[in-house]
């Protein structure tokens, strides 16, 4: 399945991008680092990535979610992941990469406090 990236305002200071699909090594998964980049070019910093319907996540596509990460803080902005599931979530775990990105099991828990 290609990874389709729906972008949507949550409030006007908040960006949620609902991904779904595979992360995975090809164009596809540069897509999510264009669109952080195009994000944080027009100055919205805090970001939600819906896993919600993300069905596989490789190594690559870890290097993806830390790599859209750092980018967001190094810009001062805010970074969090909803909805992760499955496999996706064990990754996440197994990797460690769950205590770098703060995981929420809904996007309106991931908003709070932001």
């Amino acid at each position: 399945m290609i990874l389709e990236l729906n972008r949507k305002h949550l409030t006007p200071e908040i960006e949620v991008l609902a991904l779904t699909g595979r992360i995975v090594l090809g164009s596809d998964g540069m897509q999510v680092e264009w669109t952080v980049a195009q994000l944080l070019k027009a100055d919205h910093k805090k970001l939600i990535f819906d896993l919600s319907g993300v069905t596989l996540l490789d190594s690559t596509g870890l290097g993806i979610l830390v790599m859209c990460y750092a980018k967001v803080k190094k810009a001062g902005g805010v970074l969090r992941l909803a909805g992760v599931k499955g496999m996706v979530e064990d990754t996440l775990k197994l990797t460690s990469v769950d205590k770098l990105i703060g995981s929420f099991p809904s996007i309106a828990e991931a908003a709070q406090g932001m």
